[in-house]
């Protein structure tokens, strides 16, 4: 089974991996997951994403390209793939409505997304926001609703079922 590291903001998480890259044992297979923040260019790899956008990142010595993935464009699209999990988590007073029926969830700019789950959880007793709530969701959405509405989730997906 994977052990997940959270890595606490960007910039962290990108070092953690990096120090884990240089130090693995053979038994470990460091990866790399964080939003992407913006659009992912058609034909543009992982590591030429995050080299071009936000902070640049070079892809560290000794590293493949099978050990970065994305969430397009962020980890909150994630959840927009399985609506009746959030509907369930948030309950009753959760309102769908914000969540538009978009056809491509990659597609969707962060701030859209954010603001969606914003405004459909304004009144229930728990709201979105990251940290506890965003974690604890992750942990409960279905990896199959994910995986056929975000293909950057399926890489990730069917590179944790080749280890």
């Amino acid at each position: 089974m994977p052990k997940v590291v959270r890595g606490g903001g960007r910039e962290r998480t990108f070092s953690s991996f990096r120090i884990a890259a240089m130090n693995h044992s053979p038994e470990v297979l460091p990866l790399l997951l964080v939003d992407s923040e913006t659009p992912v260019r058609t034909g543009h790899s992982v590591w030429e994403h995050l080299k071009t956008h936000g902070h640049p990142w070079q892809k560290p010595v000794g590293t493949r390209d099978d050990q970065a993935f994305l969430m397009v464009q962020v980890m909150e699209t994630w959840f927009l793939a399985d609506r009746n999990r959030l509907k369930e988590f948030f309950g009753s007073r959760f309102a769908e409505g914000p969540l538009q029926p978009w056809p491509d969830l990659e597609a969707v700019p962060k701030p859209l997304v954010l603001k969606a789950l914003e405004d459909a959880t304004a009144h229930c007793g728990t709201k979105y926001g990251k940290g506890r709530v965003s974690f604890d969701l992750l942990a409960r959405i279905d990896p199959a609703l994910v995986e056929d509405a975000c293909p950057h989730a399926r890489a990730l997906l069917d590179r944790l079922r080749e280890t």
